[in-house]
C-alpha cells in the first residue's frame, strides 16, 4: 500500500512539473475566433519569443496554426496568457537545446575524412574551408569567386561548376542560407556540389544539366547571420546590419531587392523580421548577389533560391498577385518536381505562385532576378513541414538534400527540353 501511495505521488509530482519547463520549446497553436488572433499576435512582443510560422505577426489569421519558439524564461507567462483567454496550445518540441546540440554535433571538418560530412551541419569556417578544398581538389572544374563581403566584412563565395568548355553554355544559379537559421539550406548546396562532381558521368540526368549549364552555387549568401545563430541565437533569421535610429539589428535580406519593395508583407520597422532595409539592395549581401546577376543576366537561364521551411515548391510573383508571363510553363515545372518528389521520396510539396500559395512577400530575390530577365525562377523551402522546423536533425538532411536535388534536376531538364524546341 506504501509503495502505491508514492507511485501515486510520484505521478502528481510529474505531471505537476508539466506546467514549469526546464527547456525552450517550440509550442503549435491555431486561432479560432479574432480575439486569439489579436492575442497571438501580440506575444511576440509582450514576451520574449520567436513567431517560426508564419514569419510575421501580420500573417496570423484564424484557423491557421502557428508555431512559436517559447525560451524557458518566458513560458510560464505565456502558458498563463494564453489559458486566461482560452488558447490551447500543443507543444511541438519540448527540448530545443537538445535538438540543437545535435545539430551542431560535429567530427572532422574535412569532408575527405568522413562519408558522412555531408549528412551533418557545418559552421561558417568549416564551409569556408569546404570551399578552398573543393576547389583545390577539383582545380579544372571548380572555381571559387568571390561575389562581395557581408555587413560584418566575411566573404560572399559562389563556386562555379564548368565541367566542359562547351561554347554558348547558359548557366543556372543557386543560392542557399539567405536566412541564417535555416540550416537545411547552406547543406543543400553543399550537397548539390558533391553530387555533381561525383555523380557527373554516372547520373544520366545530372550529366545532360552539367553539360549544358555552368553551375553558380552560393552555400550561405547572409554569413554573419549564419554565424550567429552558430554562436549567440539559433532562431536569428536576419543579416547583421545595424541600423542608425534603432536597437534593433539586421534587414530580411528576402525583403531588400527591387521588386515592390517594402509594399506589403514587408516592414519598414527595423525591429521586424521583415525589415526591408532602407532601400533595395541597401545591403551589402543582396547587392553583391544582384551586381552579379545583373552582369551575368544573358547568361543565367535558372535561379533558384533554397529557404526552409514547410515544403513548397514557388515561384514568381510573391510580390504581387499578378500572374508571370510564363505562369502555366512555371507552375508545370514544380507540378512535376512535386509529383516526382511524392513519387520517389512520398512527401508531400504544394506548389504555386508564391503571393497565392503563402502571403504577399515583396522584396525577393526570386522575383527580382524574374524582373531581371531570368524567366525560370523558383524558391524552395525544404523540410519540413513542422514537426521539426528550423531544427531538422542531422539524420534527415539526406532525404531532404535528395527531395530538393530531384527538383533542381527536374526544372532544369524541363527548361532545357523547352529551350530546345524554341
Amino acid at each position: 500500500m506504501k509503495a502505491l501511495r508514492a507511485l501515486v505521488l510520484i505521478l502528481v509530482w510529474s505531471r505537476a512539473g508539466l506546467g514549469s519547463e526546464t527547456h525552450d520549446q517550440v509550442w503549435s497553436l491555431t486561432p479560432k475566433i479574432p480575439e486569439h488572433v489579436d492575442v497571438l499576435k501580440n506575444i511576440s512582443t509582450e514576451f520574449e519569443t520567436s513567431l517560426w510560422q508564419p514569419v510575421s505577426s501580420e500573417f496570423i489569421k484564424e484557423e491557421s496554426p502557428v508555431h512559436l519558439f517559447v525560451p524557458v524564461n518566458s513560458s510560464q507567462a505565456v502558458r498563463d496568457k494564453l489559458k486566461k483567454r482560452g488558447i490551447i496550445h500543443q507543444v511541438l518540441l519540448a527540448n530545443t537545446e537538445e535538438l540543437v546540440e545535435m545539430q551542431t554535433r560535429n567530427g572532422s571538418s574535412d569532408p575527405r575524412s568522413s562519408a558522412t560530412f555531408y549528412e551533418r551541419y557545418h559552421s561558417l569556417d568549416d564551409i569556408y574551408l569546404w570551399i578552398n578544398r573543393t576547389s583545390q581538389d577539383n582545380s579544372a572544374t571548380v572555381k571559387v569567386l568571390l561575389l562581395g563581403s557581408s555587413y560584418e566584412k566575411r566573404p560572399i563565395y559562389a563556386l562555379k561548376l564548368s565541367l566542359n568548355s562547351r561554347p554558348d553554355k547558359k548557366a543556372l544559379w543557386l543560392d542557399c542560407g539567405i536566412h541564417a537559421r535555416e540550416w537545411i539550406s547552406p547543406a543543400f548546396c553543399l550537397w548539390f556540389v558533391q553530387y555533381s562532381l561525383g555523380f557527373y558521368g554516372h547520373n544520366s540526368e545530372i550529366t545532360q544539366i552539367l553539360d549544358s549549364f555552368d553551375v553558380y552555387v552560393l552555400p550561405v549568401l547572409n554569413p554573419d547571420g549564419y554565424r550567429y545563430t552558430w554562436t549567440k541565437n539559433r532562431m536569428w533569421r536576419k543579416n547583421r546590419s545595424v541600423s542608425p535610429n534603432s536597437r534593433c539589428v539586421g534587414v530580411d535580406l528576402n525583403r531588400n531587392f527591387d521588386a515592390n519593395w517594402c509594399t506589403k508583407g514587408a516592414s519598414s520597422s527595423p525591429c521586424s523580421e521583415i525589415y526591408c532595409g532602407t532601400f533595395p539592395e541597401s545591403e551589402p549581401e543582396s547587392q553583391a548577389v544582384a551586381n552579379f546577376l545583373r552582369t551575368h543576366k544573358d547568361l543565367v537561364q535558372i535561379y533558384i533560391s533554397v529557404h526552409s521551411y514547410s515544403q513548397m515548391l514557388l515561384f514568381p510573383f510573391s510580390c504581387s498577385t499578378e500572374q508571370a508571363s510564363n505562369h502555366n510553363e512555371l507552375l508545370e515545372m514544380v507540378q512535376e518536381a512535386a509529383k516526382k518528389i511524392h513519387r520517389h521520396y512520398h512527401n508531400h510539396y504544394k506548389y504555386g505562385a508564391g503571393a497565392e500559395t503563402i502571403y504577399l512577400a515583396p522584396g525577393g530575390s526570386d522575383d527580382w532576378a524574374y524582373n531581371l530577365g531570368i524567366k525560370y525562377s523558383f524558391t524552395f523551402e525544404l523540410q519540413d513541414t513542422g514537426r521539426f522546423g528550423f531544427l531538422l536533425p542531422p539524420s534527415n538532411i539526406a532525404k531532404a538534400c535528395n527531395e530538393a536535388l530531384l527538383a533542381v534536376k527536374t526544372i532544369a531538364i524541363k527548361v532545357l527540353e523547352k529551350t530546345a524546341l524554341n
